[in-house]
């Protein structure tokens, strides 16, 4: 005989108005998209970490720049007259990177040899002016995106009397490259009425730093001088910074002793303008360099190898 069981219907409970709504918020945060995902700022990182792989070493992720932005500065100096020449040098020599203005990458651009990365610089100044130290905009970085630029730089003297424009200009400089995914070197160093030394470690910890808070990606400073010393300015500042290389010096080994002690304090790199592209055998020069920032060699050793 088939027994016939009474049919067993859910009970379903009522949802008040309020835990319907909860239920529904809930839903939809758990399966929404993390805002750190989204597909532009996901392109926007990439970009970014892509431009700084050309411009730092994939392996050490150390760098080895030229700038070769001084025409403007001080017109046509040695080693600055054959353009394309000089730049065929350091590349060949293995830089990372040229720094330069907007009119120079259509004039010197490689198509042949070994690749280097470009920094497109935007600030300028002449030693002609009464106000050397006060740099302006004269590019912008949707010029370093047209020219193939792998970053964009900004030169921020601070103590200078006009300390707030260039402050402004490096914020909205910063605030609309993060927005194309473009790097930016800061280069910050102290230079005015008030400032004593600026090569002294708490000047240049504070000129790092500024460069950091204020949007950069790679901070550029002077060199304090001493191993100990520039340790203190690299473990105040989150970003690579790279040491500028300052007036042109008297011999190799002092160039050389200065990349070393750097690298020991935990520099990211250099940044050296005419101790390189004035010495007499830049290619050979950066070749040492090369060894001391990216192979651990020593001074003697990348004196002996590359330069003797």
């Amino acid at each position: 005989m088939k027994v016939e069981w009474p049919e067993k219907k859910a009970s379903i409970p009522k949802l008040s108005r309020t835990a319907g709504i909860t239920l529904v918020v809930l839903f939809l945060f758990r399966f929404r998209q993390p805002a750190d995902t989204h597909p532009k700022e996901q392109t926007m990182q990439l970009g970014k970490q892509v431009r700084l792989e050309r411009i730092f070493d994939r392996n050490t992720k150390k760098t080895i720049i030229v700038p070769m932005d001084h025409g403007v500065t001080v017109g046509p100096i040695p080693g600055m007259i054959d353009l394309r020449g000089a730049v065929d040098k350091v590349a060949e020599g293995g830089a990372n990177a040229v720094l330069m203005h907007k009119g120079l990458p259509r004039r010197t651009h490689r198509g042949h040899g070994r690749d280097i990365g470009l920094i497109l610089h935007l600030s300028a100044s002449t030693s002609l002016s009464p106000f050397s130290n006060t740099k302006t905009l004269v590019a912008t970085v949707e010029d370093g995106l047209r020219l193939g630029a792998d970053a964009v730089s900004v030169h921020v003297n601070v103590g200078d009397e006009n300390e707030r424009a260039m402050l402004r200009d490096f914020g909205e400089v910063s605030t609309r490259a993060n927005e194309w995914g473009m790097p930016v070197l800061a280069m910050v160093y102290a230079r005015g009425p008030r400032i004593a030394d600026e090569n002294h470690v708490d000047v240049v910890k504070h000129c790092a730093r500024l460069g950091e808070e204020l949007g950069a990606d790679v901070v550029k400073v002077a060199y304090t001088g001493s191993p100990e010393t520039f340790r203190q300015v690299v473990d105040g500042c989150c970003i690579p910074v790279v040491i500028a290389g300052g007036p042109k010096m008297e011999n190799d080994a002092q160039i050389l002793q200065m990349a070393f002690d750097a690298m020991q304090a935990g520099a990211a790199g250099l940044s050296l303008g005419r101790n390189v592209f004035q010495h007499e055998n830049p290619t050979a020069l950066l070749r040492a360099l090369h060894g001391i920032v990216n192979d651990g060699l020593n001074t003697t050793t990348a004196m002996n190898q590359y330069l003797s």
